[in-house]
């Protein structure tokens, strides 16, 4: 899985810098539906097709400065993956 590898390489390179990591945490699969007919027209038997797409995610909390997460986060992303960085000031 493409997922599991990019979260494996943040863990990593956060673990080489001597950072705290805690994750990644699986977040529960979002499953977007939809059901259309075949035929165009409307005529016909009443045949449908079902689409799905799922959404994984997984939470990764490293503490550190933004600097050092930017550095982090420059990897190589596979494709079909996307990473969103929130950066929490206290």
């Amino acid at each position: 899985k493409n997922i599991e590898k990019v979260c494996a390489d943040l863990k990593k390179g956060a673990l080489d810098k001597k950072l705290k990591v805690s994750g990644p945490v699986r977040l529960p699969t979002k499953k977007l539906k939809i059901t259309t007919r075949k035929a165009p027209s409307g005529e016909g038997t009443n045949t449908w097709d079902r689409f799905e797409m799922r959404i994984h995610k997984r939470i990764i909390d490293l503490h550190a400065p933004s600097e050092v997460v930017k550095q982090i986060t420059s990897i190589s992303i596979e494709p079909g993956v996307e990473v969103d960085v929130t950066i929490n000031d206290r």
